[in-house]
């Protein structure tokens, strides 16, 4: 393993320099590996030249593109802290990330300046924006630094990246990986899925959010192989930027897929190249998956990460190896276990909190030690807040986050189960049960659903269809529809903010 990601970029510059690593499908412009080190290290100097502390933060607020890809790696070869930001959460969280990171430096596509303007307005010290020319690279208010070497070295226990978590109950936490956190995340992407030199992938999914990120960006610096990278996810140019790019693998949200499936129009698909797909950041219904591999001839590779662990912690075993449907599978790169409410490992099959521990666990949490003590333990094992089971093969059911329990009448009732039942109907294309407060029970079910275009049920066949598969004790009382449900940056349902959509909570 090498020290840093400055020193990954040069090895494989070393090894396959005039190899493409990153490639426009947007504007058909690629970069080598040589290339990638050299603009590397031409972002960190530039960086050094203004004068920025050993281990600044330095954000980035832009779309996917070649170039805010090199600027994550600019920033983390001058030794700085890459500080994405999340770019759908609004001027309110942008601000409180800026201030709570002591960010100085944003680098800024044109298309989200009056964001960051807006964000920036309640900031009372000094910050520096240099616009960042997605086709082009950043602009330098003062020209190109002087040519040489970076100012500092970064080492394995070099802050590297600060990634802010969705913040669905208050502020974001910052998420403080390393060098070495984050290129034993992208390993575990490559170990996971036996990624190697000749294949590409293609990233669907925003970089400042640690799935995009961790899984396709350091997945491909690890295995030294190549990345297609679009500026956004689009359902219509999808598989002709799979086809063109001769993608063989990508990684994705289960809303993506559930939109590709309801997409009418036949693709091409070269199955010889197109190895697999894989899917994370939110439970995945065996319903879309059986669907889609169905439709498609593609294997979703199921699994599960945190942006406290870069992203992968568990997955299913690429084929012909038995995978489980339903289960993001088994560790690889860390270790899994699922514990009581004193950490202690309960019998296989027995529901508790998921817990890991390995090379990818964050060194903490920004400026918040007791939060970093009541999520790590002394034993350095992470403590997910995701309730689940291990079958005897150490395969993982996830069945819910802790935070989101319903608990009717003194049972627990995880909502993925009420979800898996309602996708299986086939009008509906997204759904998430939640806890509405009762005064016979404590606690009701009820959920919010979207319909597939073009189709519609009455409430009360989709309240027949769960209490025949959930019983009338599991089964939501009421099903609300809206236009679309609120997602994180990731495509995860934002179960917390169903209730106050519902009945207005402000």
């Amino acid at each position: 393993m090498t020290l840093s990601i400055a020193a990954r970029l040069d090895a494989n510059a070393h090894a396959a320099g005039d190899t493409i690593w990153l490639t426009s499908p947007d504007t058909g412009a690629h970069v080598t590996w040589s290339e990638a080190a050299a603009h590397s290290r031409d972002i960190a100097s530039q960086l050094d030249a203004m004068g920025l502390d050993d281990g600044a933060p330095v954000a980035v607020a832009a779309q996917n593109s070649i170039w805010s890809t090199l600027c994550f790696t600019g920033i983390t070869t001058g030794g700085y802290l890459a500080t994405p930001l999340n770019l759908v959460a609004g001027a309110r969280v942008m601000s409180y990330v800026i201030d709570h990171s002591g960010v100085e430096v944003i680098l800024c596509t044109d298309d989200h300046r009056e964001l960051i303007d807006e964000a920036l307005e309640g900031i009372e010290r000094s910050v520096t924006i240099i616009r960042l020319d997605p086709d082009s690279g950043p602009e330098w208010p003062d020209g190109p630094a002087p040519a040489g070497a970076p100012r500092a070295i970064p080492n394995a226990d070099t802050a590297g990246l600060l990634m802010y978590t969705s913040g669905t109950t208050g502020n974001p936490k910052g998420v403080v990986l390393s060098h070495a956190n984050l290129m034993a995340a992208g390993m575990n992407v490559v170990d996971g899925h036996g990624v190697r030199p000749d294949d590409t992938a293609l990233c669907v999914l925003p970089i400042y959010h640690i799935n995009g990120l961790c899984v396709t960006v350091m997945g491909t610096l690890m295995s030294r192989s190549g990345l297609v990278m679009p500026y956004k996810f689009s359902v219509r140019a999808f598989w002709r930027q799979v086809r063109e790019g001769h993608v063989s693998w990508f990684s994705a949200v289960p809303t993506l897929f559930a939109y590709l499936l309801n997409d009418e129009t036949p693709p091409e698909i070269d199955r010889d190249r197109l190895r697999f797909s894989r899917s994370a950041s939110a439970p995945l219904s065996p319903e879309i998956h059986r669907r889609f591999e169905e439709c498609f001839g593609i294997p979703i590779i199921e699994t599960m990460g945190l942006t406290e662990t870069g992203a992968q912690i568990l997955t299913n075993p690429m084929p012909p190896a038995t995978r489980k449907i339903g289960s993001p599978g088994v560790a690889v790169g860390n270790e899994v276990m699922v514990a009581d409410e004193s950490q202690a490992e309960v019998a296989r099959g027995t529901t508790g909190e998921i817990l890991i521990r390995g090379d990818n666990v964050m060194q903490g949490y920004l400026h918040q030690p007791e939060e970093t003590a009541k999520t790590i333990t002394a034993d350095g094992w992470l403590r997910t807040g995701d309730l689940g089971h291990m079958d005897e093969d150490g395969f993982v059911f996830v069945t819910g986050r802790i935070k989101e329990l319903i608990i009717k009448g003194g049972e627990n009732i995880a909502p993925r189960e009420i979800d898996e039942v309602l996708l299986e109907h086939d009008t509906i294309l997204e759904a998430a049960a939640f806890a509405v407060s009762c005064d016979r029970y404590g606690q009701r079910v009820e959920a919010c659903i979207r319909y597939k275009p073009g189709k519609l049920a009455d409430e009360t066949t989709l309240l027949a269809h769960c209490v025949s598969r959930l019983g009338t004790f599991k089964s939501p009382d009421r099903i609300h529809v809206l236009d679309d449900l609120p997602k994180g940056p990731s495509g995860k349902v934002q179960r917390l903010k169903l209730h106050g959509l519902v009945y207005d909570d402000g």
